[in-house]
């Protein structure tokens, strides 16, 4: 019969040092040995797999031996701490109480209460899953719970701490444990990796330690799982394969459809996931989480929050200066209210795909620039406005390569040499084999993880200097504005600017005036751009205001000729470029 222990009892904490992410727990209870202050009763509380039941065979370990060191850990070999890992210590009772519920149990339990100790100091009792305790059980507790004899120590363990009744909190001393953090549950599974001679990549590691939400069980459990799956060769492609996960490089795909407003790609990357068998709530939590990842890529302050492997941060920093601020919090509040409806569509394809199609065109309307002229009413007037223009729908060519078919385009992984059979020595980096031929444009994807360090030293930008809007610097803006204007070669947007003034109202508010209806309803589709430009002068938004002045003209004789022309343009600036385009000659 073999002789194989899973992962999760073989590397099971047997010391308070190795107990993974609860330093706050574990320096308190040695703490509390060293000076001989320990409580009768301890409630021990947090997720699963965390190391409650470990921490409570450890202190009941402990405090029994002999020969403890000076950093208050179990020496191991006196008789004590030998009978305890042979699991024949008289001193230590572990009770279920998932299946031990009863008041005839608990009854049971403090009858032996009353014996004291053959060997060692402290009898300790162990209670997992408190919690199911029944009522008349938690009563029949309670006396013994908060009068027990010298020698008598409780330690009880729980994942629903709020099922407990008031009464048995308040005779306890409670640790609160917390999820163990993605970084430490890395970092132990690596040296068990090296341990068990397994070649494994620290992004494989990471979407583990991801997928057990600080569960280290779990973590372990998927650990072996995989390592059984790939012959002890983990890399990041079969890891997300065996844990069924779309991987990065579906979403930075996907963002590239819906900046490039190709609607046709976009919907046949969901459908080459659709029919892998994900579901379309996991494809929209995907997005939203990928899109959470890449605005934390925006500040050098929120790089700590950015929960991803290091050798996929790269190009997350990259993904994220191309893809504007405005347009991943508008598509954040299109993806949350897409998964707050899911379960309540019938068609739920469907509202996927609704979904993705107003992402495509989500970057169009958060940049301000509309096709539409808006219809304005002012003084009782109004100008007919030219209709809406649609945009066009880029339409994409279908792949001849389906997803998933080869090797990441954004996110390189390298290939893994088999592990030796004697003396393993952990590599310092995996020597990469041939890999495919990037595509044309990877260049301009891939950074470097050199671009990397620098962006996560580099100090932290200096807050700008905030001062007031003056006449100046809106002439400033104004030039600037005109120039980006001429480059863009927009001269239908610039002629309609061109002819209108600003005037500065106060330090937060300007004017545009203009002489035409028609000009001042088309200036108002167009200002986020100089309202972004007036920011980056002084440092704030201003508010922009476009107001129609009427022209007083006054005629004191009859005009004829070219001097009637020049009046009749200067109320409508249309009438020069007709008298152009038709080369008339006015007399």
């Amino acid at each position: 019969m073999s002789d194989y222990i899973v992962s999760a009892r073989k590397y099971r904490p047997h010391t308070f040092d190795t107990v993974v992410g609860q330093e706050h727990i574990t320096t308190t209870l040695k703490n509390a040995i060293r000076s001989q202050h320990l409580a009768h009763a301890f409630l021990f509380c947090g997720p699963r797999g965390v190391g409650k039941t470990s921490c409570a065979r450890i202190l009941a370990k402990t405090i029994n031996c002999e020969h403890p060191s000076a950093e208050m850990e179990a020496c191991g070999t006196c008789g004590n701490c030998q009978s305890f890992n042979t699991s024949s210590s008289f001193n230590v009772f572990e009770l279920d109480a998932a299946s031990n519920n009863s008041v005839e149990d608990i009854r049971e339990l403090t009858n032996q209460v009353r014996f004291a100790p053959q060997q060692g100091k402290y009898k300790v009792y162990i209670i997992d899953e408190v919690h199911m305790l029944s009522s008349n059980a938690f009563n029949a507790f309670l006396k013994t719970l908060e009068e027990p004899p010298a020698y008598a120590i409780f330690i009880l363990a729980t994942t629903e701490k709020h099922k407990i009744l008031p009464t048995i909190l308040s005779r306890c001393q409670i640790f609160d444990f917390k999820r163990i953090t993605t970084h430490d549950i890395v970092n132990h599974l690596l040296k068990i990796a090296v341990n068990e001679r397994m070649a494994a990549q620290e992004a494989a590691l990471h979407i583990i330690a991801q997928k057990s939400e600080g569960c280290m069980r779990d973590a372990l459990s998927m650990l072996d799982r995989i390592a059984s799956f790939t012959n002890g060769m983990l890399t990041y492609n079969n890891t997300m394969e065996h844990l069924n996960l779309l991987d990065a490089d579906f979403y930075f795909g996907l963002v590239d459809k819906m900046l490039a407003q190709d609607v046709a790609g976009a919907l046949l990357l969901l459908d080459q996931a659709l029919e892998k068998g994900f579901e379309g709530e996991v494809i929209v939590t995907g997005i939203a989480e990928h899109m959470r990842n890449l605005l934390l890529c925006k500040d050098a302050r929120m790089a700590k929050l950015l929960d991803v492997p290091n050798d996929h941060k790269a190009t997350y920093y990259h993904k994220a200066n191309q893809t504007p601020p405005s347009f991943i919090i508008s598509a954040l509040n299109v993806l949350n209210d897409c998964e707050l409806e899911y379960k309540n569509s019938t068609n739920k394809r469907l509202h996927v795909e609704m979904c993705l199609i107003r992402l495509c065109y989500l970057l169009q309307a958060t940049s301000g620039s509309a096709h539409a002229v808006v219809d304005e009413k002012k003084n009782s007037s109004t100008t007919p406005i030219a209709p809406p223009v649609a945009p066009p729908i880029v339409v994409a060519q279908e792949s001849t390569t389906p997803y998933g078919s080869v090797a990441p385009t954004y996110l390189a992984t390298a290939a893994l040499t088999p592990p030796p059979t004697q003396h393993i020595v952990p590599p310092a980096a995996p020597k990469p084999t041939a890999p495919l031929p990037p595509p044309a444009n990877a260049s301009k994807r891939m950074v470097s993880m050199k671009i990397l360090d620098e962006i996560e030293e580099q100090p932290l930008p200096e807050p700008k200097v905030i001062i007031d809007l003056t006449q100046e610097i809106a002439n400033t803006c104004k030039d600037i504005y005109f120039a980006q204007l001429k480059a863009e070669e927009k001269t239908n947007i610039l002629e309609k600017f061109d002819n209108s003034r600003f005037e500065v109202v106060s330090g937060n508010e300007l004017n545009i005036i203009t002489h035409s209806e028609y000009y001042g309803a088309y200036i108002k589709t167009d200002t986020s751009t100089l309202v972004e430009i007036i920011k980056n002068q002084i440092g704030k938004y201003v508010r922009i205001n476009v107001n129609v002045e009427s022209m007083n003209i006054v005629i004191d004789q009859p005009l004829t000729g070219s001097k009637l022309f020049e009046t009749m343009v200067a109320q409508n600036p249309n009438l020069y470029t007709l008298q152009s385009k038709l080369g008339l000659t006015i007399s």
